[in-house]
């Protein structure tokens, strides 16, 4: 069974972070080709705290894929984060390159709130 390029990223990425997250919570994102995801995870709990997308049914988030629905799921998910009482997370980018729709969702959530 070979491995794929993209899961050896996403492995990399979340052992370092597991390292050095301190017992923070991490923000998790998912992007598939339409849609972008964003969660808080406590891992140490092993529970969601607070998750946003551009999929969810009565959100006031646009349905589309583009750079300002990423904004707007950062700004989202920071939001709720913070009414969880979660201020500092870790950034997991997967094994998405931290770029385009990442980014926007990464700099959404640091101006909503988020220390990462």
């Amino acid at each position: 069974m070979t491995i794929s390029l993209f899961d050896r990223r996403k492995r990399r990425n979340r052992y370092r972070l597991v390292q050095n997250a301190n017992g923070r919570p991490r923000l998790s994102v998912f992007r598939s080709g339409r849609h972008i995801y964003a969660q808080v995870i406590d891992d140490l709990a092993g529970a969601t705290l607070a998750s946003a997308s551009t999929n969810e049914k009565d959100s006031p988030v646009a349905k589309s894929w583009n750079l300002d629905a990423a904004k707007a799921v950062g700004k989202l998910v920071a939001e709720r984060a913070i009414k969880a009482g979660v201020k500092k997370v870790v950034f997991d980018r997967g094994g998405y390159i931290y770029h385009g729709r990442v980014k926007a969702l990464a700099d959404a959530a640091r101006e909503g709130g988020l220390e990462f």
